[in-house]
């Protein structure tokens, strides 16, 4: 395709379309598994078959995709490894909608039917999730996909329950968890939302069975009074010490209860005397525990009373606290009512208030696990957190776990691979059925999705067999980038799972990024109406814009704020790079790569764009290989726009139709050499528009994919060259600016006199005189030590010399010296600001000598241009 013509406008859905499938089809996703090569593995966080992708995903798999690229150009063997999880709750929830919308539930189909219907769920939205990453140009190797309910992960799922309960650290028991009452099922802790709501108090009265009086309890939850197994006060609270040991009378149902005293009651919370309801609270259960207390069940799994509840039996949780309510001011027993606002737990996935109850679940011991996870921390094989403060997160929760309630009143997920003899009660625990199944009958129950999430970075790749080559190869992992949101759903998890049963840590780094925002920094929901979908941002401006967008957006840790103009000043920056590269390739006139020569003479313009190309290749790598792709993200922008092409490209242009053959070939070769790395320093971010530009220019190979990335060149690193185009930059832009201030056309031609500090700048100028004449216009030059400033002139303070415009007639004398006051206002503040570093004992004793060096020079120039502008004004008062 070499210098085949480019269009006049760069088409991103036409492109991205033809390059993706080109990519597919030729196999350059795909992990070669290359000895030759280092591997480097990125596992994809797998999203929910629940819907649609949303700029979070995209923002997540952008970054990912960018460090495959990246290190792909590096040389490395690649794998990005794709899949999904099948999110039980959340997927079931979706089929039971769409079942109710059809008038059906999933128990009139029955546990196979349902099945066979979410099935169909999960295909139509993988297919759909697919597509979705097409469009974003991941790099993704599709023959090796993984579902989180394929056969190989199922195996490494049954194998870690089996393994883990054999350890005893996985047992089956009666405890207090939280109830989904719309999913029916329970929910681990951290799947419950805690929000503050508006309630009540309400002050009851139980009397003593002695007749002596009455104890009076407050409660947020009078229907769970009906399962109240006693009353409890602290120990040295003085105002219950005559009633410890008695008992009372529970309103409404007349069952006498003991009055105890336990140290877990707050004396200043209510009254200072709780109801205790074991069956019913998480606290309750443990005091009830202690006292050996009996526990009654009053509400069921669909958030009913129940049975227990006496004349309650069938009325909704709700209804039935309005009925007591109503029952107890009747009978005298309710005392007050006061306004109370107070954490509610919600189910994260239904929306639904949770319900503490009692429930036989199966549980994970969690302590062991922890302990050796954190110890793992302690090690070289320990997982680096970026930014490093979430490590602190993660400690945090590990080191302050409860044991994980992994049982799920589901049908869609892992069945837990535990069966029960019909006739002993025999429990058995295995890989496999038991071989006389007629006389078992296997759990109910379904694992909770982040069990088979937890082994992810592993499952994927071949375990439990470890002799699986890519098991060998790619694990552990590279990198891992998600969320903080769900450091302790997942990447905790893993971790701990992965020390367990691999004995090496799940990834060498986790990249913590935060959420989507919308301009007003709202978090995105449905709720708020304010989610965009990646896909309406493709459409309209290409997938490169949004990428560079989401890669760029802001720096490891923080919040993404999303605007709809960052993305089009980025689709600017896309056709910016198309219009710079449509020059180029169209000045090469049939110029092949057996022409490029960067050997011969070179222009100044020639010698800084490869030094400053070389600084760029030296930074971006740099924050590549940190992670810091906001900074990565900047330098290239800059490089692009202000360098190449506000800069090079003008100046490219005068050899370029000029008449010097040597110097136009010396010009092609600069500009094919330096754009060939731009679009590969760009291609991570922006993979298409650099594939589509790279194939017109002159190369070798199939795809930039499996180019070389740039390496700096150090003949090319030249100071002076820099320090020389500063100078004529600084000349070229003030004598623009003060054109524009002055309406004066930049075709028209005016005297311009430059007062030079030194023969060294003199001899600079001079031998750069055709770039001040070319992009100046002056009717006159005069350049040198010897320069006397004209009387009415307007001026410019550059680095080494002073620029003066006899603009006579169009200079306004207040004017003038208003805007050097407000030059000498700005150059004051950069004086100040340098030398409060330099004041700074802690920068100059531990910053790199040459940085403050760097500084010292600042100081001195920033100086020399104050005085400069201070007499200048002093001249034009005079």
């Amino acid at each position: 395709m070499a210098q085949e013509e480019m269009a006049k406008k760069y088409d991103p859905s036409k492109t991205e379309a033809k390059w993706y499938q080109t990519w597919r089809e030729k196999g350059f996703f795909k992990a070669v598994s290359d000895p030759a090569k280092k591997p480097y593995s990125i596992v994809i966080p797998p999203p929910n078959v629940t819907g649609k992708l949303h700029l979070g995903h995209a923002w997540d798999t952008t970054m990912q995709d960018l460090l495959i690229r990246f290190k792909r150009m590096q040389g490395y063997d690649t794998l990005y490894l794709p899949g999904m999880d099948h999110a039980g709750i959340a997927t079931q929830a979706k089929v039971d909608a769409k079942l109710r919308q059809e008038g059906k539930s999933r128990y009139d189909l029955g546990r196979e039917k349902f099945l066979e219907v979410a099935w169909e769920w999960k295909k139509k939205y993988a297919d759909y999730i697919r597509k979705q990453w097409a469009k974003l140009g991941l790099s993704l190797d599709y023959s090796r996909e993984r579902f989180t309910l394929d056969d190989g992960l199922s195996k490494a799922v049954r194998k870690v329950f089996v393994s883990l309960y054999n350890k005893g650290l996985i047992y089956r028991g009666a405890y207090i968890i939280n109830w989904d009452p719309q999913a029916r099922t329970a929910l681990s802790d951290i799947e419950v939302i805690y929000k503050m709501i508006p309630g009540h108090l309400w002050h009851v009265n139980y009397p003593l069975s002695d007749g002596s009086g009455s104890i009076q309890i407050a409660t947020t939850r009078p229907e769970t009074m009906l399962g109240d197994t006693a009353i409890a006060v602290h120990p040295d609270d003085e105002r219950y010490k005559g009633v410890v040991g008695k008992t009372a009378i529970l309103p409404l149902v007349g069952r006498e209860i003991p009055i105890i005293a336990d140290s877990y009651v707050d004396r200043s919370f209510g009254t200072g005397a709780v109801k205790i309801t074991p069956a019913h609270d998480p606290n309750d259960f443990a005091v009830g525990n202690r006292h050996h207390l009996p526990r009654i069940l009053v509400i069921d799994e669909a958030g009913k009373m129940n049975e227990n509840a006496g004349k309650y039996q069938g009325l909704d949780r709700d209804e039935c606290r309005k009925q007591i309510v109503k029952d107890l001011e009747a009978d005298g027993s309710l005392a007050y009512v006061e306004d109370h606002e107070h954490a509610v737990g919600h189910s994260e996935r239904t929306g639904v208030v949770v319900e503490p109850i009692l429930s036989t679940q199966w549980f994970v011991k969690m302590k062991p696990l922890a302990e050796a996870s954190l110890k793992m921390q302690q090690t070289d094989d320990k997982v680096n957190f970026i930014p490093e403060r979430f490590e602190g997160t993660y400690r945090h929760w590990m080191e302050n776990i409860r044991d994980w309630c992994v049982s799920r009143q589901l049908w869609w997920g892992h069945r837990i691979p535990a069966w029960y003899h019909k006739k002993t009660g025999e429990v058995y625990v295995g890989m496999e059925a038991p071989k006389d199944i007629e006389n078992w009958k296997q759990d109910e129950d379904v694992l909770d999705t982040w069990f088979s999430s937890a082994l992810w970075p592993f499952s994927t790749l071949g375990w439990p067999d470890e002799q699986s080559a890519d098991f060998k190869r790619y694990f552990p992992t590279n990198a891992l980038v998600t969320g903080y949101d769900i450091i302790f759903f997942w990447v905790a998890r893993m971790m701990f799972q992965s020390t367990e049963f691999t004995g090496k840590s799940p990834f060498r780094d986790v990249l913590i990024h935060g959420l989507v925002r919308d301009e007003q920094g709202r978090k995105m929901s449905k709720s708020l109406g304010n989610g965009i979908d990646p896909m309406d941002v493709i459409d309209k401006y290409g997938a490169d814009a949004l990428r560079y967008t989401l890669a760029t957006g802001t720096t490891p840790g923080q919040d993404l704020t999303f605007q709809w103009t960052k993305v089009e000043a980025n689709w600017n920056f896309a056709n910016k790079i198309w219009n710079a590269s449509r020059f180029t390739i169209m000045n090469l006139d049939g110029f092949t790569l057996g022409d490029l020569d960067l050997s011969g003479k070179k222009s100044l313009a020639d010698r800084w764009i490869l030094a400053r190309l070389n600084e760029t290749i030296r930074k971006v790598t740099e924050l590549y290989e940190s992670y810091d792709f906001g900074e990565a993200g900047h330098h290239l922008y800059q490089f692009v726009w202000d360098d190449f092409c506000d800069w090079y490209i003008e100046m490219a242009k005068l050899p370029l139709y000029g008449e010097d053959e040597a110097a136009k070939t010396a010009t092609k070769s600069v500009l094919t050499y330096v754009l060939d790395k731009i679009v590969k320093l760009l291609h991570p971010i922006m993979p298409f528009i650099t594939e589509e530009i790279w194939q017109h220019l002159p190369h070798q190979g199939e795809t930039i994919m499996h180019s070389d990335w740039p390496q700096p060149v150090a003949e090319w690193d030249d100071p002076e060259t820099e320090k020389e185009m500063t100078v004529l930059q600084s000349i070229i832009r003030s004598v623009r600016n003060i054109r524009a201030g002055k309406n004066v056309a930049p075709k028209k031609p005016v005297a311009l006199l430059i007062k030079t500090e030194s023969d060294e700048v003199t001899d600079r100028l001079n031998r750069n005189k055709f770039y001040l004449e070319k992009f100046c216009n002056p009717s006159s030059l005069e350049i040198g030590p010897d320069v006397e400033a004209p009387e009415k002139a307007i001026s410019a303070v550059v680095t080494g010399a002073d620029v003066f415009l006899p603009l006579a007639g169009l200079i306004n004398l207040d004017e003038e010296i208003g805007r050097l006051d407000k030059e000498l206002e700005k150059m004051n503040a950069e004086v100040t600001r340098v030398q409060k570093k330099l004041s700074n004992s802690r920068f100059v004793g531990k910053a790199p000598e040459a940085i403050v060096r760097k500084e010292r020079e600042k100081e001195r120039d920033y100086l020399q241009k104050r005085d400069k502008i201070q007499k200048r004004i002093a001249e034009l008062k005079a």
